[in-house]
């Protein structure tokens, strides 16, 4: 079968300069994810909406930023990051959010940065190989190298000041024990993982997977399209077992936000001082 290229389907752009004054987009599904964040904007402007969704911008840690909810899914993913690049032209989107684990040695309370992301759900065969985008000629989606290290590094500050950012009865409830950071493989899809059989499927056919979410791998691909940087990090909420459904919403409000909240400032930080 030939196939013709699709424009923009190249590796993301490196990021630009911090003098740059096109903002950069930090994107969340839910608005747990993202708590403490829109209070912490200096210079605020009105919320605009668009398709649906609520944009505020601003300066977070002296830089100009926009903070969005998509909602969950890769379609409400993808149409919100859509619109971050068209109507706000963003440099770059960095998705902060929760994950299921699936990786060995991934447990709740972890932190995993995106390396690349895949969309498990994505299966055109026999025409295309599975996983493979038809028309991109490939399966995964790199992240930008460098926001990529910045995020590395700003998680594993976050958690060395675990005792500090979370309340020693929320430690002991989720039972964090030492979290560790993690970076490689996401991989994203149309369905909230939470049964041992579905997730042991799920590990079998992307075997190097550190975690499972419903977003990233849509909004890494519209990044490749228009040639836009984009990192994503992920607080590991569950094991995407059967109890995801019941630790899922207490955890994304006792811990995960909490987390989010540290990670983006210190990787804003990391970033004013390029």
């Amino acid at each position: 079968m030939t196939t013709a290229p699709v424009p923009g389907a190249s590796a993301p752009a490196s990021f630009p300069s911090s003098d740059t004054p096109r903002p950069l987009a930090i994107l969340s599904a839910l608005p747990e994810e993202q708590q403490g964040l829109e209070q912490r904007l200096t210079d605020p402007q009105p919320a605009a909406t668009h398709a649906g969704r609520r944009f505020v911008r601003g300066r977070l840690h002296g830089r100009p930023v926009v903070l969005a909810l998509c909602g969950i899914g890769k379609v409400a993913a993808a149409t919100t990051a859509t619109v971050l690049a068209e109507r706000f032209g963003v440099r770059g989107i960095v998705f902060t959010g929760v994950a299921g684990g699936l990786g060995e040695g991934v447990q709740v309370g972890d932190i995993v940065v995106a390396e690349a992301c895949v969309q498990h759900d994505m299966d055109a065969s026999p025409l295309f190989p599975r996983f493979e985008v038809p028309l991109y000629g490939r399966a995964l989606f790199e992240t930008d190298p460098a926001l990529t290290g910045h995020l590395a590094q700003a998680a594993h500050a976050t958690l060395q000041d675990l005792p500090a950012l979370v309340p020693a009865a929320d430690l002991g409830r989720f039972d964090l024990q030492a979290p560790q950071v993690h970076c490689g493989l996401l991989a994203s899809g149309d369905r909230f993982v939470a049964s041992r059989q579905e997730a042991a499927l799920l590990r079998a056919a992307v075997p190097d997977a550190l975690a499972v979410d419903m977003e990233s791998a849509a909004v890494a691909q519209v990044c490749a399209d228009y040639r836009i940087a984009f990192a994503a990090v992920r607080t590991v909420s569950d094991r995407a077992d059967e109890t995801a459904h019941v630790d899922f919403p207490a955890f994304v409000t006792a811990v995960a936000s909490r987390y989010a909240e540290a990670v983006i400032g210190r990787f804003l930080d990391l970033l004013q001082k390029e």
